[in-house]
């Protein structure tokens, strides 16, 4: 009689302790997996905010708190399919190892399968482009009355910064400046690169324009860059938050030119008093310049208007001179022949 045990086509079978040693070792090892996948990624942050932050600069305004936000949701969504993946991979390999000859059941043409593969990554990317979109429009927004106007100039290879009384689009007039003054040797000095001052808790409104070349202005802690185009200024806003005090870097984002790397600037974001002190110092200063400027311009335009005036009067004055001594002379001369001519004729008549 044929044993009922006995597996057809000489198909080996899984006895029930094997299976039961398989899944322990599973539930032995995942733990374990898990553990060392967490090491890992805490080995690449120095901290648990930094961590956290996965790569990104500390935030110092909300819109890179939003940036933020869709970096860290991107990055969830991408391990979460990467830990689907890799647990099927996994799957397969623990669970699905050759054990024969047999041809596995197949599972071509299975159409819940191929629909979830093409449903689920439409989803996933019209998830990403939603979030992508909304923050976007937000971040490009600039309706909002802005506290401080300040209109980049990117040229190579330095940066300058126009405070305004107001945006480009309404006409704004340049209050005072800050320029940087790129170093002739092409090496970047902490000591000649301009620094852009920020009252912490404002909104800055920012115009960008180039003269030149295509450049890109970035201030990593904003989290967020924008192209500077020439023929054609971008705007966006920041608003910097109240604990945002301290000293941060701007640099060019954009491959401008030989002298590219130089193109650096500082940021200083104050408390809103000392802002305030320093820009009202800083008009002082601008006021004084123009009103030194227009007495050298008026200096000069004097100083040429009387070497004009002067020529004038000497040629008038030597004119006069030489034909009243001409006429004089010729008086004299005259008297004195006719004088001569006179004694000679009674000379004669003696």
């Amino acid at each position: 009689m044929e044993d009922p045990r006995a597996t057809p086509l000489g198909r080996q079978s899984v006895s029930p302790t094997r299976q039961e040693n398989r899944r322990r070792n599973l539930r032995r090892w995942a733990p374990r997996g898990a553990a060392l996948a967490v090491l890992g990624l805490a080995a690449t942050g120095c901290a648990s905010n930094d961590l956290t932050r996965l790569g990104m600069p500390e935030p110092i305004t909300d819109q890179a708190e939003r940036v933020l936000s869709l970096w860290q949701g991107s990055w969830v969504a991408a391990f979460a399919v990467g830990i689907l993946v890799w647990g099927l991979i996994a799957w397969s390999i623990i669970f699905h190892r050759k054990r024969s000859e047999q041809l596995p059941p197949q599972v071509r043409y299975n159409m819940p399968i191929e629909a979830l593969y093409t449903v689920l990554p439409i989803v996933i990317i019209s998830v990403l482009f939603f979030f992508t979109a909304r923050d976007q429009a937000i971040l490009l927004d600039t309706d909002e009355p802005a506290d401080v106007n300040i209109e980049v100039v990117a040229f190579q290879w330095a940066w300058q910064f126009n405070y305004l009384d107001d945006k480009k689009e309404n006409g704004g007039e340049v209050l005072f400046s800050e320029t940087g003054i790129p170093n002739p040797d092409g090496t970047a000095d902490p000591s000649t690169q301009t620094t852009l001052v920020l009252p912490e808790g404002a909104t800055v409104h920012f115009d960008l324009h180039s003269p030149d070349v295509i450049h890109s202005f970035w201030i990593p802690a904003f989290g967020f860059k924008m192209d500077v185009i020439p023929g054609r200024d971008n705007a966006f806003q920041a608003d910097l938050q109240d604990d945002s005090e301290g000293e941060y870097i701007g640099r060019c984002a954009e491959l401008c030119g030989v002298d590219h790397a130089r193109m650096l600037f500082n940021v200083t974001v104050l408390p809103q008093d000392e802002y305030e002190a320093w820009a009202a110092e800083q008009r002082e200063e601008a006021s004084q310049a123009e009103l030194e400027a227009a007495e050298i311009e008026g200096n000069e335009s004097g100083d040429a208007e009387s070497g004009a005036a002067e020529p004038t009067e000497d040629v008038e004055s030597g004119e006069g001179s030489g034909a009243e001594g001409a006429g004089a002379g010729g008086a004299g001369t005259d008297e004195e022949g006719t004088g001569s001519g006179g004694s000679d004729a009674e000379e004669n008549e003696q």
